[in-house]
Parts: structure tokens; sequence; C-alpha cells
């Protein structure tokens, strides 16, 4: 075929992992409504299920004390304070720059609005990773090192069950997700297309996880593992894709003729009571 000018086409499309933060339905994803955008900002609320339902002895169905000991004081019943918990806002951008001369301020907006569809949910995931995942995690990794993934989610499982006795959420690097079928720990659920362990917990499998992969305190995988985490349900609060700048003038600089545009949306990831993690081999 003879040589000649290569043809402008349009940018291959792409499609985020259908098992990420966004794309799971265990997640609670709201929009928020210009009347809400202050939620925006972060939020606060009382911790719900991390108290304990305790059981009940009666008194009167316990065996007596024998001989002339005391009884001793009469059960009492106890009462929890919840907790205020609270997520801050994760703002996640991307910003498309070209020559003006190449450029239509049209074009550079869809490009960047483009790219953020694509991109956004890899973000969200390294953002909640980096600020809530590894600053609040109980580190369950045994002191002979990392183990195996089975043992890793049974270990994530019941911490979680100690504290909460609904259904939670496992948050695996895509590097590790493979992983997962070699011992029939996950499966899809036919009716929500969710993945499960058979507790029931819910599996985030995200990319922006795998590219962070750090433990408690932000300290980066040793070769050949990844880290493994869980929370309580996820409700995230999305608000609205914003253009900067929103009119095509202000988006060229005259210096060089080089044009930008950068979109951005703010997200509000929450989670309740307590977040523990693993870390596990992935090349045993």
């Amino acid at each position: 075929m003879p040589a000649g000018l290569r043809s402008y086409v349009e940018a291959i499309p792409g499609t985020p992992l259908p098992h990420g933060i966004l794309g799971a339905s265990c997640t609670t994803v709201t929009d928020i409504p210009a009347d809400r955008i202050h939620e925006l900002n972060g939020v606060e609320w009382l911790g719900l299920g991390c108290c304990p339902v305790q059981v009940w002895s009666d008194p009167c169905e316990e065996p007596e004390s024998p001989g002339e000991e005391s009884p001793g004081p009469a059960p009492v019943k106890e009462f929890c304070r919840p907790e205020t918990e609270h997520a801050r806002p994760i703002t996640v951008y991307a910003g498309a720059e070209c020559s003006a001369l190449g450029w239509s301020y049209e074009e550079a907006r869809d490009h960047a609005e483009a790219s953020l569809a694509l991109g956004e949910q890899q973000a969200l995931e390294a953002g909640f990773w980096r600020n809530k995942l590894t600053q609040d995690a109980v580190d369950l990794t045994p002191e002979a090192g990392p183990v195996n993934i089975a043992q890793g989610i049974a270990a994530l499982e019941g911490c979680l069950a100690e504290s909460y006795g609904g259904v939670g959420t496992i948050h695996v690097p895509a590097g590790a997700a493979a992983l997962l079928g070699c011992c029939n720990i996950v499966h899809e659920d036919p009716e929500t297309g969710s993945l499960r362990t058979l507790a029931g917990n819910c599996v985030i499998i995200g990319a922006g996880y795998s590219a962070e992969n750090s433990g408690p305190g932000g300290i980066p995988a040793d070769p050949g593992t990844a880290w493994l985490y869980i929370t309580g349900p996820l409700v995230i609060r999305r608000g609205p894709v914003d253009t900067i700048p929103d009119r095509p003038g202000p988006s060229v600089n005259t210096r060089n003729n080089d044009r930008r545009v950068l979109v951005e949306r703010t997200y509000v990831v929450g989670t309740t009571c307590t977040v523990c993690a693993i870390q596990i081999e992935v090349c045993p």
C-alpha cells in the first residue's frame, strides 16, 4: 500500500470496569441536586449498626446461688452511645490541552468530558483508598507475613462481623482479582450482577485500588503481595460535572496560543463502622 498521510479518526472508546466502585450494585450512588449541593463539602452522621445488640439474661431464669452466698448486683441493660462518623469530599478531574489552531473549544471540552467519564471511577477508587481505607484500617496481617487470598477474605469477613452485623464491602485491587476464582471465593449474583462471597459480602474490584495497593498508613505493598480491605456498606454522593472555563475565550493562553479545558466532579464516599485490612500473596 502506498505511503501517505495518516487519516484522522475518532478516538477509541472505553468502558470502566463493571465491578468498580461506581459500577458495583453494592454501592448506593446518589446524584446531589442543586438544593443539597452543600453536602459535597462533606457530611457527618451517627453510626448505625456499630453498637452491639446484646442478649438479655433474665435473672429469674438463672440457677439460684448455693448456700448463703450473695447473688451479687442485679444485672442491668447496657446502653451504647453512637459515634459520629464523617466523609470528606474527593474531587476528580480531567484536563485537555492542545493548540488552539487545531482544536475548537467544543472539541476540547468533549475530549475532556469523555476522559472524565472513562477514568473517574479509577480516580475515585484511588482517592477513597488513599484518604479513607489506608488511614482508618486495623491491620490483620499475622506476624508470619502475608496469607493466601482465601485466608485473607476469611479474616476480613470475621473482623467486620465482630463489629457490624450487616452486609459489608470488600475492596480488591484489580491485580488480585483473578485469585478470587481459585477457591470459589466469589460468585456473581444473577439478579443484581454484583460479586458476592459465601457470607454475602459485596466485592469491589478496582483499577484505582490496584494503582495504589498500599497498606495502613500508606506503606506500599511488597513485590508479589497485595492489600485487601473490608468496610461497611458504601453510600456515594455525586456532584455535577463542572467545566472550566465555561466559554471559549478564557480557554486560550494568548502567550502560546494553547487551549486548555478542565472538567471536574466532586464525590463524597461514606462508609460505617470498622475498616479492616490484610496483606495477601499474589505470587505463591
